[in-house]
């Protein structure tokens, strides 16, 4: 798969393309003069603002075929705007239409990239899902059942796996290097997961942490330190509201959340611990155990967050903060797990989802199939920010501290692309146009301060010839590159609306970037 992005500048040069065998490349088609149609403006959020326009409709068909390469980008020139005046601080209130009129801080609409780290006790069975605990005890499912049944002793229980969650291996330091070299701008760790298992030494989580039990060592911290020591990504954190089996939530549940022990005792006291203690500027949310946020005091919380707290002025939060809130309060939406609307919202979102498609805790019984090619993680990027849109891309380590080879190999190619076509990534707006409607599986975002836009496309083109049917461009005024090629390529337009552009013949090694795929 290929993914490549164009740009218009005064004389830039084409960039090159990724080769059959898998590569990236990032085409750069730039083109000014374009002042037809609508453009993304931001609002102090650094939302979009503009009506929604369905992502990945096809309109034609071109000459064209994917080899297996990651993809291309173009850049282009446009006379656009700029983004209008960010408002000043302000004090925000515990009520939701105070808090959603936070400007979210402009540093996670520029990072686009993130990497999700889902690691627990959970990762000890390493079977099915991080939900094992539920599923074999709750829900009874016959394979987590057997599972149990032909590995373990009858009196097993889920707390024996605690101290067999060693982390021997981890290594703060070779996690951070590896997170830098993915080219993501944020990391998420799972502090705690429904489980209740804290990777930090909460007081509240007496004997069920990973100071005191398994590993005897504060994961959050060394992680922290590692990354803002070694890296330049910023360091967030994951945590569950709610626990499956702490008895009293179940006591709150059983009185219809009339009674607020749980969240008075427990989870406030480690959120507000977690804040002071860690400072992470992701704060994401999540298991609101069907309790309305009134329950969890999130209105509260999140002034004190936005108001007093170390993080005040960049921490970033999500939309799960009780039952009913998601996609509609909060700092960004979610909305769901593998959340891709297809269309540009009026609000920040973001799309977290797994390089496994079907766990995002570690698995020993994944098949290599279930696991995401570079190539399908190269289109959930490209599409999800020419939307609007931030990926969050997971990855789950071994119980012992792992990465495995199959994920370190994932993020180091993304990395690897993103060197070459980052700049069609980070730090851009959503174009007019979110994707071609002449030819499939090209996709745009724009820097309209520097006036350019990138035509990312995901197929190379058998006749060697690109056509776009969005851009207008103006001959002696556009300019077309091709990332990391570093010559201009020709083009010309079409008799209606957009241009065609003839592509380079290069040979693989004048690619600029090329996964290497060893055989089995």
């Amino acid at each position: 798969m290929q993914a490549s992005c164009g740009r218009s500048v005064p004389a830039p040069g084409p960039r090159p393309l990724p080769p059959q065998g898998g590569g990236c490349l990032s085409p750069r088609t730039a083109w000014s003069g374009d002042l037809g149609g609508s453009y993304s403006a931001r609002d102090p959020e650094g939302r979009g603002i503009r009506r929604p326009r369905a992502c990945g409709q096809d309109g034609g068909r071109g000459a064209m075929r994917s080899p297996k390469l990651p993809g291309f980008v173009l850049s282009l020139l446009l006379l656009l705007p700029p983004p209008g005046p960010v408002g000043g601080a302000a004090r925000f209130d515990p009520t939701w239409e105070s808090l959603d009129a936070r400007p979210l801080p402009a540093w996670f609409d520029q990072a686009k990239f993130g990497i999700f780290i889902h690691w627990g006790v959970f990762s000890v069975p390493s079977f099915g899902s991080e939900w094992f605990w539920w599923y074999w005890q709750k829900e009874k499912l016959p394979s987590y059942v057997g599972f149990m049944k032909n590995n373990y002793p009858p009196d097993f229980t889920y707390a024996d796996f605690g101290p067999l969650f060693t982390a021997k291996f981890f290594d703060a330091n070779q996690w951070a290097d590896i997170l830098q070299a993915s080219g993501a701008k944020y990391v998420v760790l799972t502090s705690k997961h429904h489980e209740g298992f804290t990777l930090w030494g909460s007081e509240r989580s007496w004997n069920w942490n990973a100071v005191d039990e398994g590993p005897k060592r504060d994961i959050v911290k060394e992680l922290a330190v590692a990354v803002r020591t070694r890296t330049d990504l910023r360091f967030g954190l994951y945590y569950s509201l709610f626990e499956w089996f702490h008895p009293l939530f179940l006591e709150d549940e059983s009185s219809s959340f009339q009674k607020q022990q749980y969240p008075l005792s427990k989870m406030l006291p480690e959120l507000y611990e977690l804040v002071n203690q860690y400072q992470p500027e992701v704060l994401w949310s999540d298991g609101d155990g069907g309790a309305p946020d009134t329950y969890w005091n999130s209105t509260v919380f999140l002034a004190w967050l936005y108001n007093e707290s170390p993080v005040r002025d960049t921490v970033v939060t999500n939309d799960r903060w009780g039952a009913g809130s998601i996609c509609k309060h909060g700092g960004y939406y979610t909305c769901s797990d593998r959340y891709n609307p297809g269309h540009l919202l009026p609000h920040k979102w973001e799309n977290c989802m797994t390089i496994d498609q079907f766990s995002w805790g570690y698995r020993r019984n994944a098949g290599i199939s279930d696991y995401l090619t570079i190539e399908e993680l190269v289109k959930q990027l490209v599409e999800t920010v020419s939307c609007g849109g931030n990926l969050l891309m997971n990855i789950g380590p071994t119980k012992d501290g792992t990465i495995s080879a199959i994920f370190e190999e994932r993020l180091r190619q993304m990395g690897t692309w993103l060197k070459v076509n980052g700049e069609a990534i980070y730090d851009t707006h959503a174009w007019r146009s979110q994707n071609d409607t002449v030819t499939p599986d090209v996709w745009y975002t724009s820097k309209p301060k520097n006036k350019l836009v990138y035509a990312m496309f995901l197929k190379w083109p058998t006749s060697g010839q690109l056509f776009l049917g969005q851009p207008k461009a103006t001959l002696g005024a556009t300019e077309v590159e091709l990332l990391g090629h570093g010559q201009p390529l020709q083009w010309t337009p079409l008799e209606q609306n957009g241009i065609m552009v003839e592509l380079p013949q290069l040979t693989v090694h004048q690619m600029p970037c090329i996964i290497l795929r060893r055989r089995p």
